[in-house]
């Protein structure tokens, strides 16, 4: 499930940050795979182990994240980085850019959907009461996650990087920042 990670120019870092969006809405991708690999060995473990202490804590930052940091992503895209692709997107390219967008945020619902199925279990994995994680039911999230990301990582990211200005980057990067509560530096 490893997504192809993007060099944007210029930048170069592993921990990218909101000065340069599209790298950190790649390196979030990264992120979101870890969690997934996570959440798939956390099947067996219970199946083995019950909701023992190891159990626990994983289901709990895997909750967190997804609670937070996913949704905030899926924000990032829609509230700020498709509205500056399509303000920068010239006419005649304007159609199957909206496709994209389209197709991208019917994957969030459908993310959104899978996650909320199987937050409550992970919930339950937090309290000790679940024993066991349905397997398909975590690899459905996983691989719609994996096709997401793979998609955002091979179309979305390369055409902004190709569109948009700096100007236009530094917008969506504070309004990344303002998302999370950080203040300008």
């Amino acid at each position: 499930m490893s997504a192809a990670k993007i060099a944007f120019p210029g930048f170069h870092s592993a921990a990218a940050g909101f000065e340069v969006p599209l790298e950190m809405l790649s390196a979030c991708h990264g992120r979101v795979e870890s969690q997934c690999r996570t959440l798939l060995r956390l099947v067996p473990h219970i199946a083995a182990n019950g909701p023992d202490q190891a159990a626990r804590e994983a289901a709990q930052n895997i909750t967190r994240y997804f609670d937070t940091s996913a949704k905030q992503h899926h924000a990032d895209e829609e509230e700020d980085l498709f509205p500056a692709l399509l303000q920068a997107t010239p006419e005649a390219g304007l159609a199957p850019l909206r496709e994209l967008v389209l197709a991208l945020q019917t994957q969030h619902r459908e993310l959104e959907l899978s996650w909320g199925e199987l937050r409550g279990k992970l919930e339950g994995v937090c309290r000790g009461t679940v024993r066991n994680l349905d397997s398909g039911e975590v690899g459905r999230l996983v691989e719609l996650y994996r096709l997401h990301i793979a998609r955002e990582e091979s179309e979305l990211l390369p055409l902004a990087a190709r569109l948009l200005g700096e100007a236009q980057l530094d917008v969506v990067g504070r309004a990344m920042r303002l998302r999370r509560g950080i203040k300008e530096i």
